[in-house]
């Protein structure tokens, strides 16, 4: 795959941008765990019409509003699993949350085989196009705000940044049983 990426300046950090010309195969907080672990050492920093669809995308949503399109994304290297996980997460209403166990109950409901809500968790944690994929808006069962590879930090504000009510959930303490 050719691997082209782009910076994006948001309020909450710098976000990297990578795809192929055609389609988005990541989106990073810069810094953030798993940044770029699905990509090629080679890559190129160049524009693309598929990068000015997403800058695009990510100026409506951080101004408040949801976006009305998706831009294309890329499906390389993502497993069955996965792109099972990410359709639903592409489901998640605008300002609304799911839980891990929530998304595993419907995988189980619509393959006839257990998912344990533990797996849910590391495809959304490894979700390589976060905020078009919103994994931002997973959360545990008892409200805890676990699993966003961005820190837990971006997670409330682009919560709140939704207009999602956080007021139930919280950061679990260090070695705490969700």
């Amino acid at each position: 795959m050719r691997c082209y990426i782009q910076k994006y300046r948001s309020p909450f950090g710098g976000i990297t941008l990578a795809g192929d010309g055609e389609t988005i195969a990541g989106l990073w907080f810069d810094g953030q765990k798993y940044y770029a672990e699905n990509l090629p050492e080679e890559r190129e920093e160049k524009d693309a019409p598929v990068f000015a669809r997403a800058r695009e995308w990510l100026d409506v949503y951080f101004s408040g509003k949801e976006p009305s399109f998706t831009p294309p994304l890329s499906s390389e290297g993502v497993s069955p699993f996965r792109k099972r996980v990410r359709k639903i997460l592409l489901e998640i209403p605008y300002g609304r949350t799911a839980t891990y166990g929530e998304i595993a109950a419907r995988i189980a409901r619509e393959t006839g085989k257990r998912v344990s809500a533990q797996a849910v968790g590391g495809a959304v944690g490894h979700n390589a196009v976060s905020l078009i994929v919103p994994c931002h808006r997973v959360v545990g069962a008892n409200g805890s705000l676990t699993g966003y590879a961005g820190g837990t930090d971006k997670k409330i504000a682009l919560l709140k940044l939704e207009g999602a009510d956080v007021s139930g959930l919280f950061v679990p303490k260090r070695g705490t049983a969700l």
